[in-house]
């Protein structure tokens, strides 16, 4: 598929498309000993926090504007994370809708005691939508997958996406059927 047909799939007609690069934000920080948990590793949660303020930034970066986190799918912790790790949370757009865009993210840590290469330790999805001063959805510029690499996110965020609709219309489904035969959630 073209570049062409990728931002043609997901256009809005009045917002021209931007490229996967042009909001793609790395964001790094020191873990201190504030960070850890009781088995004295980096709490995933801070980690959590790191991840959706990367995403947040380029979700922001690409809608040009306010963007608020609607879902994160498969928050996955590879490795611990130790105090002295500099950490680097990369973040890019990866598929965008009408008002949402989801946002995928690698964890990196850079181990202080080791010459070694940043390693990846977790890695994210993040859904995020576009909302205006009132806070209602606004419209987002498709995004324009540049690499091989950006053509694959693009289709696999199209997977997950399909996977989140059909998993909470199947919840919405059989909610509405308990109701119905009399049962309180």
């Amino acid at each position: 598929m073209t570049d062409q047909a990728f931002a043609a799939a997901s256009a809005t007609p009045e917002i021209p498309g931007k490229p996967t690069s042009a909001s793609r934000t790395t964001l790094s920080h020191i873990m201190t000993h504030n960070d850890t948990n009781l088995l004295g590793t980096v709490h995933g949660g801070v980690i959590m926090k790191l991840v959706d303020d990367a995403a947040g930034a380029v979700a922001g970066r690409h809608s040009g504007g306010p963007a608020v986190t609607a879902s994160m799918d498969e928050m996955v912790f590879l490795e611990p994370v130790r105090v002295g790790d500099l950490v680097h949370v990369k973040a890019q757009v990866n598929w965008t809708g009408r008002t949402s865009m989801e946002v995928g993210v690698r964890v990196l840590a850079e181990r202080w005691n080791e010459s070694a290469p940043a390693t990846q330790v977790g890695s994210a999805y993040l859904v995020f939508a576009a909302v205006d001063a009132e806070g209602r959805p606004r419209p987002v510029p498709p995004v324009i997958p540049e690499t091989e690499r950006d053509k694959r996110r693009y289709q696999e965020a199209q997977i997950r996406r399909t996977h989140r609709l059909a998993r909470r219309r199947a919840i919405r489904e059989l909610r509405e059927k308990r109701a119905a035969e009399g049962f309180e959630d």
